[in-house]
């Protein structure tokens, strides 16, 4: 078990230390915040445009950094001979494999939470045509940022420790104070009587169905990167991420008419329409805990299966 989470830790932080974790991580939070910043004169549908481009950015930013996590995690060790070096040593390779895994879904964990907190404020902050830019909330969300990254650099230049996790983690911390601060800051910026002042809660659920989806494609990830490079990962992902978007489509009505060869590419074939619910988010209506349920089984048996392949495929890689 020691073994399991010194491998999984060692996963984790050699992952966040990536410049390109941190750009994502910058770059998703400040564009999901920055779309609530913005005059869309929408006929009232300012804040369906605001939540389904922001949950869009959080999905695409968190496919992106699975792809490039996973294949940081185990493709370049392979290649390195550093997954030569550990496997040399009394460690499996399921264990290896699996340490790797958790060490990758708990980056994801990171940029899914400050994504969270990210939408969670652009809903707070969007707007119709008669309202105004919620300039505090983007003041003290901005400052956050740039706070944490002074934090980094500080620690840097006195204690020579490394900036980029160090951005990350002042960045988990100071996003957290700033959504805190911002809980108590009245969005007065608006002129209307009757806007939708306040935050939507449901995008906490919404945000935890996107992270489900992202845990399937790291198991995706890493089981390719048993096998290929960088970019043949993000070819195959991205393929499976498109080709799951319309599984519905081609193969999910065959399936209920009883097709044999439909029904077994409708089940192999991941759904990802299961955890985008930004239809529900247009009304007042609640996410149900039994869908949220289903989810999580769905996710659990989807990533064993997967992580079982991945194991299948890299019992007989060749490391040397």
């Amino acid at each position: 078990m020691r073994q399991f989470i010194a491998i999984a830790g060692n996963a984790f932080m050699e992952l966040i230390r990536q410049p390109i974790f941190l750009l994502l991580l910058t770059a998703s939070s400040l564009f999901e915040v920055g779309l609530a910043c913005v005059y869309y004169f929408g006929f009232g549908d300012e804040p369906k445009l605001v939540k389904n481009s922001a949950l869009a950015v959080m999905l695409l930013t968190g496919l992106f950094s699975a792809v490039m996590s996973a294949s940081a995690s185990v493709a370049r060790e392979i290649r390195s001979g550093t997954a030569l070096a550990v496997l040399a040593k009394p460690v499996g390779r399921a264990k290896f494999l699996l340490a790797k895994y958790v060490g990758l879904a708990l980056s994801l964990l990171v940029l899914a939470y400050v994504n969270c907190i990210s939408v969670l404020l652009a809903t707070r902050m969007a707007f119709d045509a008669y309202g105004d830019i919620d300039y505090p909330g983007l003041v003290v969300f901005s400052g956050s940022i740039l706070a944490a990254y002074g934090i980094a650099g500080i620690t840097n230049y006195f204690m020579r420790r490394p900036f980029v996790s160090d951005a990350v983690m002042a960045m988990v911390v100071m996003v957290t104070v700033a959504f805190a601060v911002l809980e108590f800051i009245p969005r007065a910026a608006m002129r209307a009587p009757n806007e939708f002042a306040g935050m939507d809660w449901r995008m906490v659920p919404a945000s935890g169905l996107i992270l489900m989806a992202l845990l399937i494609l790291a198991a995706l990830a890493l089981a390719c990167s048993t096998r290929l490079e960088v970019i043949p990962t993000l070819c195959v992902c991205s393929a499976l991420f498109l080709l799951g978007l319309v599984s519905d489509y081609f193969w999910g009505t065959r399936a209920m008419h009883g097709s044999g060869w439909a029904s077994v590419l409708y089940t192999v074939t991941p759904n990802w329409q299961l955890f985008w619910v930004a239809d529900l988010l247009e009304g007042k209506n609640p996410i149900p805990l039994g869908y949220l349920g289903k989810a999580v089984a769905y996710t659990v048996g989807y990533v064993g299966a997967v992580l079982a392949l991945g194991l299948i495929l890299f019992e007989d890689r060749e490391l040397s």
